[in-house]
């Protein structure tokens, strides 16, 4: 098998589906990753998430039977189509091998055999995904923001109430999204929303959050944020996560 060779990716992208509350770049890393192995012409893919769950990067294998830039469209409409993701296509990088015949056959489960031996895997399993993003109305309650978080093959909900205002609604994300975390990390750590706002840098806005938190004795102060893409309460969720999941790694 000769060295695998990097390709530039190509300059179109794939028109975008329909409404999902999720980030643009923010998946559930496993299922995508399992997805991107069953298309045409792929041996193995590999996503890199950032600490929130964002999309860092997308590295995928394949055989000589598919262009890089056809199988750059294929991850893109996959992506769209089965998760309601966009992924930035700049994101995504392709090494070709020439000889197919000699790779095994791949399915979902033996690319999920490949994760599980590399090195981080039990780090990456162990922290929070940002998974989904629900805001309800109702006349009698105000605003409601239901946060679902995932680590591993667990899911975590958290929910928040409150009257509806462009900073409630940051805030109700942010302590849905608090909620969550302490389901899923239980009450040895205390976790508490200091504040949430709307910043403007270098041309883009930005949700920066506030979080005391407290184990055994010991009290910090963490913050967080992230760009404002679709909504302002995934970019709300997941400046939580920003902010807590190293703390809460450091703190096991």
């Amino acid at each position: 098998m000769r060295a695998a060779s990097q390709t530039p990716m190509p300059q179109g992208h794939a028109g975008g589906g329909g409404g999902s509350p999720i980030a643009g770049s923010v998946l559930p890393i496993k299922r995508a990753e399992e997805l991107l192995a069953t298309l045409p012409g792929v041996i193995a893919a590999r996503i890199v998430a950032s600490d929130s769950g964002a999309v860092d990067e997308i590295h995928v294998l394949t055989s000589a039977d598919v262009t890089p830039k056809q199988t750059v469209r294929n991850i893109e409409s996959a992506l769209i189509a089965h998760l309601g993701m966009r992924v930035d296509h700049r994101k995504i990088s392709v090494a070709t091998t020439v000889e197919p015949a000699a790779r095994p056959v791949v399915t979902p489960r033996s690319v999920e055999t490949v994760v599980e031996r590399e090195p981080h895997v039990e780090t990456t399993r162990r922290r929070l995904y940002f998974e989904d993003v629900e805001v309800r109305r109702s006349r009698s309650r105000g605003v409601a923001c239901r946060v679902t978080l995932r680590k591993g093959e667990e899911s975590y909900i958290g929910e928040s109430e409150g009257l509806e205002n462009e900073r409630s609604r940051l805030e109700l994300a942010a302590r849905a999204t608090l909620a969550a975390i302490q389901q899923a990390e239980g009450e040895e750590r205390a976790l508490a929303l200091d504040g949430c706002k709307t910043i403007e840098a270098f041309d883009r806005e930005f949700v920066f959050v506030g979080v005391t938190a407290r184990v055994n004795r010991e009290t910090a102060l963490l913050t967080g944020s992230c760009e404002i893409r679709d909504s302002a309460e995934t970019a709300a969720s997941l400046a939580v996560l920003d902010a807590t999941n190293r703390w809460i790694a450091f703190t096991r």
